[in-house]
């Protein structure tokens, strides 16, 4: 991915009830939980408080979790300004798997995950999106970015692919990247900064 002189400050959306129930969201949804309310409201402060991140636009993946995360981020920075929605940060789709646990998919496709191991196994489902699909929208909205500088909420998949694209990873490292919902990443000149929360 070609870099450009924009800087991304990119948050993964606060702690769902499916993430405590270790379901697999996709495109379905979950209210976040009172922790995850705390995460994105300290996030919102954090970046109050950072000069790079004053007047800049908030832009989120339109689905519940993130967009809720976007409005408690804005209240947080006290920022009226109306956050964007963009399709294209939105999670990984796994199609007809939307919403099912790690047992359940198992039993649908015994053997997925020790077939296709860590990160990969989402992109094998029956009825969901393939890595270059989903690598692809991404990377189209990575590089419809330009050189502005902006907020962007979104999922988890989303960012591992998101900073693997932007900082050239090999796939396999970027599908392991660590996914927490307590930090910022600050992607800018190519590298990508962990900003605790």
């Amino acid at each position: 991915m070609a870099k450009n002189n924009c800087a991304i400050l990119l948050v993964r959306h606060g702690e769902t009830e499916w993430n405590l129930k270790r379901r697999y969201q996709g495109w379905g949804d979950s209210p976040l939980t009172k922790r995850g309310i705390a995460q994105a409201e300290a996030i919102g402060r954090h970046l109050a408080g950072m000069g790079e991140a004053r007047g800049v636009p908030v832009v989120a993946s339109p689905l519940g979790r993130a967009r809720r995360t976007a409005e408690l981020i804005q209240v947080a920075r006290a920022d009226s300004t109306p956050i964007q929605f963009d399709e294209r940060l939105k999670e990984i789709s796994i199609g007809s798997w939307d919403g099912l646990d790690r047992d359940e998919i198992e039993a649908l496709s015994p053997g997925i995950f020790e077939r296709y191991g860590y990160g990969e196994w989402y992109f094998r489902t029956p009825d969901g999106e393939t890595y270059d699909e989903f690598a692809g929208r991404i990377g189209a909205w990575l590089s419809g970015v330009g050189d502005r500088t902006l907020i962007a909420v979104a999922h988890g998949i989303v960012t591992r692919v998101l900073r693997g694209l932007y900082a050239g990873l090999p796939r396999s490292v970027a599908l392991s990247l660590p996914v927490p919902q307590d930090v910022i990443w600050r992607l800018v000149d190519g590298r990508i900064e962990e900003i605790a929360v």
